[in-house]
């Protein structure tokens, strides 16, 4: 698995804007990924309406 990100990863003084990712390449384009923080899995589901719903 991933290693957890140090504090510094979310200090939000040093980072103008935050990293840009596409829906579309993070599912593959399909309709799930799974994203992982902190040895947890979240699902991240794109709906028919266009919508974002990120689950546990």
């Amino acid at each position: 698995m991933t290693a957890p990100l140090p504090a510094s990863a979310f200090d939000t003084a040093s980072q103008t804007t935050p990293p840009k990712h596409d829906a579309l390449d993070l599912t593959g384009y399909g309709k799930k990924a799974q994203i992982v923080l902190n040895n947890m899995v979240y699902t991240l589901t794109i709906t028919r309406a266009g919508k974002l719903i990120l689950t546990k």
